[in-house]
């Protein structure tokens, strides 16, 4: 997780790897979108594959989080 850095001012505060200007967001919406890890890297050659693995990793940390639901909420 050492690939995932938070800098103020930096993106707006938002996860960033490892310090540049390449949001983690942005590599999984690629992701998301079908994009390659192969192609993902050749588009963002400062990017590494444990990058991608990071921005992964992170956001399935983000979403193991408990989550309090009113029970009232529809």
């Amino acid at each position: 997780m050492d690939r995932i850095t938070f800098i103020p001012g930096l993106c707006g505060g938002r996860p960033t790897i490892r310090g540049m200007r390449i949001r983690v967001s942005d590599v999984l919406e690629m992701l998301a979108q079908g994009v390659s890890e192969a192609d993902i890297l050749g588009d963002f050659p400062d990017l590494e594959a444990p990058d991608i693995r990071a921005c992964l990793h992170f956001a399935a940390t983000r979403l193991d989080s408990a989550m309090l639901v009113s029970p009232w909420s529809k």
